[in-house]
């Protein structure tokens, strides 16, 4: 009982410093709640993912988190690894439960498109109205030159209860085991869990047949398109996440 009952602190203790809640921001009923809720989701999933790390010959809890997205392909890819200098290792590939929007970036609110591009989490909620959240740096520096400059749309995330009006929506089940593997994450100093949104997955042929199908006849979104590739292709080539920049005219250029 001692046992269950110090463990049960650790996890309330390690809420409060992953998730970013404060008393300032919040009440205290608000805090209470999602502490015990992510307790409660911990408690249930943590031993589940541990062995399911063990199955796979990685290392629990992952102190690196690389997580990419393919909309046409609606998949949802979790990579990990432990040591900066290691090439990442695919844990897991998630099914996207449900899409809006078509090929191509998000570029003004309301367009019910989920973006395209290179994104980092800077929000973790439990008190989400769709089960629990990641919050997606929307818009990026990219996004501030190229989307509409009064509205862009924001409030973007990767959550649980399977339905998106421009996020990346996966089941509850999903949604807890991604928001465990982040938080461990970032309590372990990674403040920058990069999350890459693609068109399409680029190795699979049916994919990339179609991207070029529905950008036959549009050359920007086709340009957009390909700077993307080069940053799937270098971390294809040495599983590792290339260095991203944005050039005066909000295009991505790859170090």
């Amino acid at each position: 009982m001692k046992n269950l009952y110090l463990k049960t602190l650790l996890i309330v203790i390690f809420v409060y410093f992953t998730t970013g809640i404060s008393f300032s921001q919040t009440s205290f009923n608000d805090y209470k709640r999602a502490s015990f809720k992510t307790v409660d989701i911990f408690g249930r999933k943590e031993d589940t993912l541990r062995k399911e790390f063990a199955g796979k010959g990685l290392q629990w809890p992952a102190k690196y988190v690389y997580i990419r997205s393919f909309k046409y392909d609606a998949q949802l890819e979790v990579w990990v690894k432990n040591d900066f200098k290691e090439q990442y290792r695919l844990f897991k590939t998630y099914k996207v439960c449900m899409q809006s929007g078509t090929m191509g970036p998000k570029r003004f609110q309301g367009d019910y498109q989920v973006p395209e591009g290179f994104y980092y989490i800077n929000e973790f909620n439990p008190n989400s109205n769709y089960h629990l959240s990641l919050g997606l740096n929307y818009p990026n520096a990219s996004d501030r030159i190229l989307s509409d400059s009064l509205r862009p749309g924001g409030e973007i995330y990767i959550h649980g209860s399977c339905v998106s009006v421009g996020c990346i929506p996966l089941t509850d089940d999903q949604i807890e085991e991604l928001y465990i593997i982040a938080s461990y994450a970032k309590a372990n100093g990674q403040d920058f869990i990069p999350v890459h949104v693609f068109p399409v997955k680029y190795s699979v042929k049916k994919s990339l047949e179609y991207l070029n199908t529905t950008t036959k006849k549009n050359q920007q979104l086709q340009q957009f398109a390909l700077q993307l590739r080069e940053a799937f292709d270098k971390f294809e080539e040495k599983k590792q996440i290339p260095v991203v920049l944005v050039n005066k005219k909000g295009q991505y250029v790859f170090d």
